[in-house]
C-alpha cells in the first residue's frame, strides 16, 4: 500500500513539504500570505532565467592592460609640469635606481577611501606613491617613490599604508629600504589619519634601525612631520635647487619671526649639507644622485646579520705605498689633506665620503681594503688644523655607531691637536658632544684599527679610538706625538715662573721645548708602555692595516647584557 512518503513527500507537524525538482528555483511573491490562506509559490526553471553574458578572457585581459597602462603613464599634464620643474617622475626615478626589469610593484590599484573636500570624486590609483621591490646589482632592495603628480605626493591613510607594508617587508626579508621623497606633506583633508600614517612610518623606521640599512632621497619638498623620516634614516641624499626640507615653511617663519627667507635658504640641499648636517650627500641632479645611491648600496650589507659585500682580494697585505711618506709633513703644524691618505690606503684609491660639506675637520668614509668594506674616520688638518669640535664629534659618533651596527670594521687615522677651545664651544655643549664620540667607540664591538700619523693630544687622543677605550690594534708612524698637550703648551704651563724670571725667556723656552719633546714626545714613548702595538713605516700603512684587519676578521665580542646604553644626547 502506497502512502505520502512513497511519493517523496515528507510530513511535519501536519504540514506537507514538497521537495523542489532539479533545475527548478523557488521564488517568493512580494505579498505575504493572509492568515489561514495558502501561500502561492511560483516556480521557474533555471533554463528560463536570463543571465548576463560574461566577458571573455581576452576582454578582461585587455581591460587590465588598459588600466595598468593608464596607471603607469599618469596624468600627462601633471607629468609635463613635473618635468618643467626639472624633476623626474616617480617611475622614471625607480627606473634609474633599480636594475632593468627588476621592479615588482605592490598595491598599484590602491585608492583612498576619504571623503574630504576635493577627494570624494578624485580617487587615482596608487594614491600618490609607487611602492615595491627590485634589485641593485642583483641584490634585493625595497623601495617607495612618492608621486608629486598626484595630490602633490601628500600622505594620507592609503599612501601611508603602502609605505608601512614596504618597511615591514624590508625588515622581514632583511633587505635595505630606500625612500624617494617628493611630497607636500600630510594630506590635510584626511586629518588625524594622515598624522597617524606618519607615526606608523616613524615607528617602523626606529624598529628597523640597526637591522637593515635605511636610505632617504629628497628629490622635492619634504616639509613638516615628513622631515623626520630622512632624519631617522642612516643616509640622506638631496638634490640642489629642487629638494628642500624643513619643519615650518618660509610663510610660517615670517609670520612668527618677521624674517623673510626663501625655500632654498631655509631648507635647501646646501643648508642641510653644510650647516645642519641632516643631508649626508648633496648632488646637482637626480641622475648622479641615484647613481650614487646605487654605489652606496654596493658597500652596505643587506642587514645586520649579513657581512658587507666583498670583492676580490687586492693583495693589500703586500702593497707598499712610498707616497705616504711624502704626503704628510714631519712638522706637526704643517697641513695636508687627509683625503690623500685615504686614497693611498684604500683599494683603487676609492672611498665614499659622507657629510663632505658638514663638520669638515673630520672625515668619514666607506671604502674597501683588500676587497672588504671598512669605515674610515680621520682628522682633517686642512680644516681648523683637524681639531675636534661639537659637530665633528657628532658626525664621527653617528658614523661609528652605524658601522658597529652593521658589522663594518673601523680604521681610525689620527692627527688631532685636541678639542676646540672657546666660550662658544663650551656653552654649545662640546663636553656632551665629545662624549657621544667617546660612547660610540667604547660600545663598538667590530674590529678596530687605529693609526696615529702625527699629533694625538689630550682628550681628543682618547676619543679617537685609543687603546684605553678598546682599540684592537694601535699602529703609529715615526712622527707620532702622544701627550696631554703639545710641547710649547706644556712648557708654558710647567715652567711659567722660570720663564717669567729668565733673562732670555725665548732661549729658555726653546731649550725646554726641545727637552720636553725628546723626553715625552719621542716616537717610542707610547710603544714602550704598551699603548701602541707597532711603529710602522708610513709606506707600510696600507699593508699593515690590511694584515691587522685580516687578523681581527673573526673577532667576537658580545655586547653587555643590558637593554641599551644611554647615549649622551
Amino acid at each position: 500500500m502506497s502512502g505520502p512518503q512513497d511519493s517523496g513527500a515528507v510530513r511535519a507537524d501536519d504540514a506537507e513539504v514538497v521537495p523542489v525538482p532539479d533545475g527548478v528555483r523557488r521564488r517568493r511573491l512580494g505579498r505575504p500570505a493572509a492568515s489561514g490562506e495558502a501561500q502561492v509559490i511560483e516556480l521557474a526553471r533555471a533554463a528560463d532565467l536570463v543571465r548576463p553574458v560574461p566577458p571573455d578572457m581576452p576582454l578582461l585581459r585587455r581591460r587590465r592592460e588598459e588600466l595598468r597602462s593608464h596607471i603607469n603613464e599618469g596624468k600627462l599634464d601633471a607629468v609635463r609640469r613635473q618635468h618643467s620643474l626639472g624633476k623626474l617622475t616617480a617611475r622614471e626615478r625607480l627606473a634609474l635606481l633599480l636594475d632593468d626589469d627588476s621592479f615588482t610593484e605592490i598595491e598599484p590599484y590602491r585608492r583612498h577611501q576619504a571623503t574630504g573636500p576635493g577627494l570624494a570624486g578624485n580617487r587615482p590609483h596608487t594614491d600618490g606613491v609607487v611602492a615595491g621591490s627590485g634589485t641593485i646589482d642583483g641584490r634585493r632592495v625595497f623601495v617607495y617613490a612618492q608621486d608629486f603628480t598626484l595630490f602633490g605626493g601628500s600622505l594620507g591613510e592609503a599612501h601611508a599604508a603602502k609605505i608601512h607594508k614596504v618597511l615591514d617587508l624590508a625588515v622581514a626579508n632583511g633587505a635595505p629600504v630606500i625612500g624617494l621623497n617628493d611630497s607636500g606633506g600630510a594630506r590635510i583633508q584626511e586629518g588625524v589619519l594622515a598624522l597617524n600614517g606618519y607615526g606608523g612610518i616613524f615607528r617602523r623606521q626606529v624598529e628597523a634601525s640597526g637591522v637593515i640599512p635605511q636610505i632617504s632621497v629628497i628629490l622635492g619638498p619634504c616639509a613638516g612631520g615628513a622631515a623626520y623620516s630622512p632624519a631617522l634614516a642612516d643616509f640622506t641624499f638631496m638634490v640642489r635647487d629642487t629638494a628642500r626640507m624643513y619643519l615650518t615653511g618660509p610663510d610660517v617663519v615670517e609670520a612668527v619671526s618677521g624674517q623673510r627667507v626663501t625655500h632654498e635658504e631655509l631648507g635647501g640641499a646646501d643648508v642641510h649639507g653644510s650647516a645642519s648636517g641632516v643631508a649626508t650627500v648633496v648632488h646637482d641632479d637626480e641622475e648622479s644622485c641615484l647613481a650614487d645611491v646605487r654605489y652606496l648600496v654596493s658597500l652596505l650589507p643587506s642587514n645586520y646579520l649579513d657581512p658587507p659585500p666583498a670583492t676580490a682580494p687586492t693583495s693589500a697585505a703586500d702593497d707598499y705605498r712610498p707616497r705616504l711618506a711624502e704626503l704628510v709633513p714631519v712638522e706637526p703644524n704643517q697641513p695636508y689633506d687627509m683625503r690623500e691618505v685615504f686614497a693611498e690606503v684604500t683599494d683603487d684609491g676609492e672611498f665614499f665620503e659622507l657629510h663632505e660639506g658638514w663638520a669638515r675637520n673630520v672625515l668619514c668614509a666607506l671604502a674597501r681594503i683588500d676587497g672588504r668594506v671598512v669605515g674610515l674616520v680621520g682628522n682633517q688638518p686642512v680644516v681648523f688644523a683637524g681639531v675636534l669640535d661639537g659637530p665633528a664629534s657628532q658626525k664621527a659618533a653617528r658614523f661609528v655607531r652605524f658601522c658597529d651596527a652593521f658589522g663594518i670594521p673601523l680604521v681610525t687615522l689620527v692627527d688631532v691637536p685636541g678639542f676646540l677651545p672657546g666660550v662658544e664651544q663650551e656653552r654649545g655643549g662640546i663636553i656632551r658632544q665629545g662624549a657621544q664620540l667617546l660612547h660610540a667607540y667604547c660600545e663598538a664591538t667590530v674590529p678596530r684599527v687605529q693609526v696615529i700619523l702625527r699629533k694625538a693630544y689630550g682628550g681628543a687622543y682618547i676619543v679617537m679610538d685609543s687603546r684605553s677605550i678598546g682599540c684592537d690594534l694601535s699602529l703609529a708612524w715615526p712622527t707620532n706625538q702622544i701627550a696631554v698637550m703639545g710641547a710649547e703648551g706644556a712648557v708654558n704651563v710647567l715652567y711659567r715662573r722660570d720663564l717669567a724670571a729668565a733673562a732670555d725667556p725665548v732661549a729658555l723656552r726653546a731649550k725646554l721645548v726641545a727637552e720636553y719633546t725628546e723626553e715625552f714626545l719621542n716616537p717610542q714613548y707610547a710603544a714602550e708602555r704598551g699603548l701602541v702595538d707597532d711603529i710602522i713605516d708610513p709606506a707600510e700603512t696600507r699593508a699593515s692595516v690590511a694584515r691587522g684587519l685580516a687578523m681581527l676578521r673573526d673577532k667576537r665580542k658580545p655586547a653587555p647584557g643590558r637593554k641599551h646604553g644611554n647615549l649622551p644626547i
